[in-house]
Parts: C-alpha cells; sequence; structure tokens
C-alpha cells in the first residue's frame, strides 16, 4: 500500500511537499519481516537510513512521525518491525513488561536488523546511489544500535544517531568505528547518564547532548511545550549530524 502524507507546517524545508510510504516485506517466508519505506519525494538526497523503533514497533504513530521528518529533509528511511508483528502494547500490565522483553532474541532482532541493512544495501547502494547508511535507534532501538555498528563487517553504515539507548554495554564502543551522536537527558531513569558518558569516551568521533531535566522519550514523544522545544533542538542537532557524516565527507567508499 503506497501513500502520499503531506508534511506539517513546521517543517522549515519548502522544497519537500510530500513525502510517500510503501509497505515491504523483507527477506523470504518465514524469515521475512515487515517494514516500511518512507521516501522524500521532492530534494531526495539518494542516502538510506535505517531506523529502529522502540518497544512500541515499527507502527506506531510517534515513531512513523519521526521517520516523515527524517524522509522530508531527503532521506530514504527503513523502519523494520523488530518483534514480527507482537510489540508491546502500552495497555498491557507493566507486570508483563519483562516476560514480553524475554521473549525478543536479541540473536533474532539483531538478525532481523542486518536482514534490514543488507536490503537497503542492496537498494540504495548496489544502485550508485548511497555510499554509506545512516542509523538511528530508540530507546530498545538505541541498544540495538550501538551493537549493530560494533559488529558491521560489512561497513554499511557511515554514522549513527542514538536517542536514550537502553541495556548498553559501554565496552563494545571500541568496536564502533563511525561516529555516533548520543542524545539523551538528564532525568532518565532508563538510560543513566554514566553509561551514555562511558559510551562517549569509547566510541571514537562520538558527541553526547544532554538535555537538562528530560526524561525517557522526550524527542519523539514530547509531553509539554517546553520538552516540544527540546525535541526540536535535538532534531537540528541530528539532520546536522547526519548531513556532515553522510553527505558532506567525501571518504565514504
Amino acid at each position: 500500500m503506497i501513500g502520499q502524507v503531506k508534511l506539517k507546517d513546521d517543517v522549515d524545508d519548502e522544497a519537500c511537499e510530500l513525502v510517500s510510504g510503501v509497505e515491504l516485506s523483507i527477506g523470504e517466508d518465514q524469515d521475512s519481516i515487515h517494514a516500511y519505506l518512507l521516501k522524500a519525494v521532492k530534494n531526495n538526497n539518494g542516502t538510506g537510513v535505517l531506523l529502529l523503533s522502540d518497544v512500541m514497533g515499527f507502527e506506531d504513530p510517534s515513531i512513523r512521525d519521526f521517520a516523515y521528518r527524517v524522509a522530508c529533509i531527503g532521506y530514504n528511511v527503513l523502519i523494520p518491525d523488530l518483534f514480527r508483528g507482537n510489540p508491546w502494547n502500552i495497555n498491557q500490565p507493566i507486570t508483563e513488561f519483562e516476560h514480553w522483553l524475554s521473549r525478543q532474541s536479541p540473536k533474532r532482532v539483531a538478525k532481523d536488523i542486518s536482514m534490514s541493512a543488507k536490503w537497503m544495501r542492496d537498494e540504495f547502494m548496489a544502485a550508485g546511489i548511497s555510499k554509506k547508511l545512516g542509523i538511528i535507534g530508540f530507546c530498545f532501538g538505541g541498544g540495538h544500535l550501538v551493537e549493530t555498528l560494533a559488529r558491521d563487517e560489512q561497513a554499511y553504515f557511515g554514522t549513527g544517531v542514538c536517542f536514550y539507548g537502553t541495556n548498553m554495554n559501554p565496552s563494545v564502543g571500541s568496536s564502533i568505528k563511525v561516529p555516533v551522536l548520543f542524545i539523551c537527558g538528564d532525568n532518565d531513569l532508563l538510560c543513566p547518564i554514566s553509561i551514555q558518558q562511558e559510551m562517549e569516551k569509547n566510541t571514537g568521533g562520538s558527541k553526547l547532548k544532554i538535555y537538562s531535566g528530560r526524561e525517557h522519550g522526550f524527542a519523539h514523544r514530547p509531553k509539554s511545550d517546553e520538552e516540544d522545544q527540546d525535541a526540536e533542538d535535538a532534531f537540528a542537532i541530528m539532520r546536522n549530524w547526519l548531513h556532515d557524516d553522510l553527505l558532506v565527507r567525501k571518504d565514504h567508499a
């Protein structure tokens, strides 16, 4: 199914008036996963970005809205279904969360991310359009972002942006060969500042941006005018980061 989505008025890019979206199936048979691909109809820069969702999954409106905005600034954004049709439902009792999370096999999630990256490589890079992919991750997806970059043996990715990643192991930072932007709030109980600071220290070329007074999810689920202002600032910083590391740098082979 393909749709045309009008951009929000607050998107400061007159050259991009529409974004196209298409549902996809990646892989074969039982190993296939669903995904959603968004492209800028105008001002498309030919570069792919893989977006890893939080536990609410690839169909969640907040995730889709953020992906629309990234597509609007020129990128081709792929959101894979990391939970194979079983994302966390906000209406479920929180007491069931750990049991639900235990069923999300890290090995299976890593395989699905790798399959999605390969699909993007074949779709964009092999055509000579995109030399390196970008990767953005939120919460659960942010944790898997650092793992993905640490094992990026095929060197698919040119940079990453990690929004308040959870369950991160700072020791993997030394295995990451590309610059990473880490974004979080200092009141985020799920994403300790100490872990973020270790990630910044261990990951070469990285940068940590901390927002005072902000809790988990503020950048893609703002709950107040103040959070919305910081979310806009974080988006602008991300936009410049992606531009500098995916479009400006000339050493991407």
